[in-house]
């Protein structure tokens, strides 16, 4: 791949000059950068993309629109936007929510200022690629003082039948004291077994007062290597609370992160993570505490299954000069099998002493007097260990704005379940 292929791309899709001489810098940056650091995660041979930058052709997979509510709501089956539906009202108090190159011409000075605003394109090998590469995306934009109260849908479909890399950039810019519940689904969708690779970035600008609900469900295929980063920028009082469910097929690594930039500004994140088969997956998840009185909560549940491998990393890291702020965070693992590995790392960074802090982690098994109890109740030990997993998952679970994605979510870890 070379740059006048990327620079080709840019100019099929009209990309602003800043757009097209940011992904040049990028690609020049890619050799000389090294992978990000995924603590205990030995990733560094997966194939993370292989340098071409095109378009899906459109796919048979395409989902059924008859039944949907009539909410903000926006889909893509590989880099092809199928289905787009803004309520009028919405629209009338200025509320954008669309694909990535037809925000460029709606709202072209708020992409450009926040577009790898709380990720630099130079930070690591991947980011770079993902700047210089990403071939499809989306931009929501809620305006100062606007709530919503009905979940936002960004629905994003791997194309299993498809080779193409699934590289999507999603940028959410919520304005001051704007109030939003947000659900995102990463899925690969069809029968296809076509070997595929998956960069993505989700980038949260929570303006002054902004409250963010963010939920996602991520179920790429096995066929599908993919590295997942979903970053937060926080201002003044904001708050984005993120809810995570890691349900892969594939080897995946990812980075959760938020920056508490502004005073009094709180993040809480819970993930829960199902790891099955041989499969990898390492999440790291940071909070990085910045203002002045600001709050970042990290709890990690995880279950792993047959001969996977499942890595959290907690990071809580608080800049000197954050008086008054609070990091805290859990990690817990439950093994299924006695041939799984995990890892569950708590590392806390302290630069500031007017501050609180703390971590937990634990890898277990299933405790014998929960099983005991439930099976004293007449549960067969099967039913009896859905029941403890779906409990120790439940945290997160219940976070998810909306209904028939919980049910989903439990029918993927049911699934998973009844295939040990």
């Amino acid at each position: 791949m070379t740059k006048e292929t990327i620079k080709l791309f840019s100019e099929m899709h009209a990309e602003p000059s800043w757009l097209s001489e940011l992904r040049q810098k990028a690609f020049d940056k890619i050799e000389n950068l090294e992978l990000p650091v995924i603590e205990r995660v030995k990733f560094h041979r997966w194939n993370l993309g292989d340098g071409t930058i095109t378009e899906s052709e459109p796919s048979a997979n395409v989902p059924d629109f008859t039944a949907l509510d009539n909410h903000l709501k926006l889909v893509q089956v590989g880099t092809q936007t199928v289905f787009e539906q803004t309520p009028v009202e919405l629209a009338e108090q200025g509320v954008v929510f669309t694909d990535f190159h037809s925000a460029l011409e709606e709202i072209p000075e708020l992409v450009e200022e926040f577009f790898m605003s709380s990720v630099k394109y130079d930070d690591d090998k991947l980011a770079a690629y993902h700047t210089a590469y990403f071939n499809s995306g989306a931009v929501l934009y809620i305006p100062d003082n606007v709530e919503i109260t009905e979940p936002i849908e960004g629905i994003f479909y791997q194309d299993s039948d498809s080779d193409v890399p699934f590289n999507k950039h999603i940028l959410i810019i919520a304005g001051k004291n704007s109030k939003i519940s947000y659900l995102e689904r990463l899925e690969s969708r069809g029968e296809g077994s076509a070997k595929a690779t998956a960069n993505i970035t989700v980038e949260v600008i929570a303006h002054s007062g902004a409250q963010v609900k963010f939920a996602a469900i991520d179920r790429l295929g096995e066929n599908v290597t993919a590295y997942i980063s979903r970053r937060g920028k926080l201002g003044n009082d904001a708050n984005i609370d993120w809810a995570i469910g890691v349900m892969n097929e594939g080897n995946v690594v990812a980075d959760f992160d938020s920056d508490l930039i502004g005073n009094g500004s709180h993040a809480d994140l819970k993930v829960v993570a199902l790891s099955s088969g041989r499969q990898v997956q390492g999440i790291d998840t940071r909070v990085t505490n910045y203002g002045c009185n600001s709050i970042g909560n990290i709890l990690q549940h995880g279950v792993i299954l047959e001969k996977a491998t499942l890595t959290f990393n907690g990071i809580g890291h608080i800049i000197k000069g954050a008086k008054g702020a609070d990091a805290q965070q859990e990690s817990r693992v439950l093994m299924l099998s006695d041939q799984a590995r995990s890892d569950a790392n708590p590392i806390l960074l302290i630069d500031e002493n007017d501050v609180t802090a703390g971590h937990a982690a634990s890898i277990g098994q299933v405790d014998p007097e929960d099983m005991y109890y439930l099976m004293s109740r007449g549960l067969d030990k099967a039913t009896a260990e859905r029941l403890v997993v779906r409990g120790f998952l439940g945290s997160v679970i219940v976070e998810i704005p909306v209904k028939e994605v919980r049910d989903e979510m439990i029918a993927t870890i049911e699934e998973k379940l009844s295939k040990r």
